[in-house]
């Protein structure tokens, strides 16, 4: 079968490799679409800022280069493993990517696998990967589509998750506000999940023309942060001069935390969510005087997976104009172009 596969910083091949088969407890899919990811672009272009190295093997998954990448994606299962009962052949399935963790560190015992400096994610540092015709994992990995959510959706499920997230730490109420900083997928997720909790006031500030289009076709309340001025402006009219409530860095750049930091309310929060590649200069007396607090926000938990799901359902999601499909071979090209901040969300396709 064909799969992208890692060798070290810009080397990405699509390889022929054997086809994987289900162990106990697992299924096989016939994989049909997988999204790139920001941590895609940081393996690719800036591995040294992952929190793991593939260089040696993984202590938990052996896992070690060449990894299949791909941690976004939905397939149909196409084989069963000794045990499973509780997906069928044929389900069409989004696939949780966290396998394992150690499950001793403090961040385990806390209920935050996500945290674990063990932890292992297909597509990462757990041998197989979405971007691959076929993959197998845990059956308990594998969440069964509803009809009126198509394949193309469910390869989306992962990154919405990650916005998904982002915003119920942030604890904006129904009726209260958001800035969300960078129109990337996951910012762009953040502003569909706030929609679909019931937060309707929510501004997005991105510096890319491209995507600012995207996101107002869509119809969110967009500004750009290079307009001098503009920000604060906008922030000032949607809340009557008294800040958001909360704000997501989905940007990872340090500009978007000082501008989203000074346009919280008091006792408001921001959340990041995004890999920053450098570190940056901060002053924390704003964060003194009002009161707001920073968090972070990485992964989700299961339920939260499956309230995507159901959303994506209800009619929340829409791909229109910031969703675009190329073959595997078009790969190396599309994490190029993302670098730039072009285009909105790409998936590959695999069947």
């Amino acid at each position: 079968m064909k799969a992208a596969r890692f060798h070290g910083k810009e080397d990405l091949r699509i390889e022929e490799v054997p086809e994987p088969s289900p162990g106990p407890g697992q299924v096989k899919l016939r994989n049909a679409y997988a999204g790139i990811c920001g941590s895609d672009l940081h393996f690719y272009f800036y591995p040294e800022s992952l929190p793991f190295s593939l260089d040696e093997p993984h202590p938990l998954t052996g896992a070690t280069l060449p990894q299949v990448l791909g941690h976004e994606f939905g397939g149909t299962v196409v084989e069963l493993g000794e045990g499973v009962t509780d997906v069928r052949l044929g389900d069409r399935c989004a696939v949780f990517p966290l396998a394992l963790s150690c499950g001793k560190c403090a961040a385990c015992v806390r209920g935050l696998p996500f945290s674990c400096p063990l932890m292992g994610s297909l597509g990462a540092n757990v041998e197989g990967g979405g971007l691959a015709e076929f993959t197998v994992c845990a059956a308990s990995q594998a969440h069964v589509l509803p009809d009126g959510v198509d394949l193309r959706m469910g390869a989306l499920v992962e990154p919405m998750a990650v916005g998904w997230h982002a915003v119920a730490r942030s604890g904006v109420d129904p009726g209260g506000s958001a800035l969300v900083a960078g129109a990337g997928p996951i910012g762009i997720g953040a502003w569909f999940a706030f929609k679909a909790r019931g937060v309707e006031k929510v501004l997005v500030s991105e510096p890319s023309a491209d995507r600012r289009e995207i996101l107002a076709a869509l119809g969110a309340h967009v500004v750009d942060p290079g307009n001098d001025g503009e920000l604060a402006k906008a922030v000032a009219s949607l809340t009557d001069g008294d800040g958001v409530d909360a704000a997501i860095d989905a940007a990872g750049a340090g500009p978007a935390i000082t501008t989203a930091v000074t346009s919280l309310a008091p006792g408001g929060r921001l959340v990041i969510t995004a890999l920053h590649e450098h570190p940056m200069d901060f002053q924390p007396t704003q964060l003194m005087m009002g009161e707001t607090g920073i968090v972070g926000s990485v992964g989700y938990r299961p339920e939260e997976f499956d309230a995507v799901i159901k959303a994506m359902a209800d009619g929340y999601y829409d791909t229109t104009g910031w969703v675009q499909e190329l073959p595997l071979d078009g790969l190396v090209d599309a994490l190029h172009s993302l670098r730039r901040g072009l285009g909105g969300k790409t998936l590959l396709t695999l069947r």
